[in-house]
């Protein structure tokens, strides 16, 4: 008996429903921490969409940062803002969702 999609009510082979999702709206805002340190804070990013934490980990990686996952949004340390657009694409996002402020 195939896999059938909760969302559809399609085998899994024929659903497009992760196509058809709207598009998120991600924000990426620079914050001022206590003693002069800048936070990069990425949210808008729905949890059952993606996972949060292996997003965290890659964005870590590639800007050779540390950072966290907290309260439905990721914190990088550092300022980040002009990278991030280039690495979400790449993670398939959409230019059009992502808004740096």
């Amino acid at each position: 008996m195939p896999e059938i999609c909760s969302t559809c009510g399609l085998p899994k082979k024929v659903c497009d429903c992760e196509k058809i999702q709207p598009e998120q709206n991600v924000q990426v805002t620079s914050q001022k921490r206590p003693y002069n340190k800048s936070v990069t804070v990425i949210k808008g990013i729905e949890r059952g969409r993606e996972n949060l934490e292996k997003l965290a980990s890659y964005l870590k990686k590639k800007l050779a940062c540390g950072g966290t996952v907290k309260n439905e949004r990721i914190e990088l340390q550092g300022n980040h803002k002009n990278k991030i657009e280039d690495l979400l694409t790449k993670k398939g996002f959409s230019t059009s969702s992502i808004e740096i402020k």
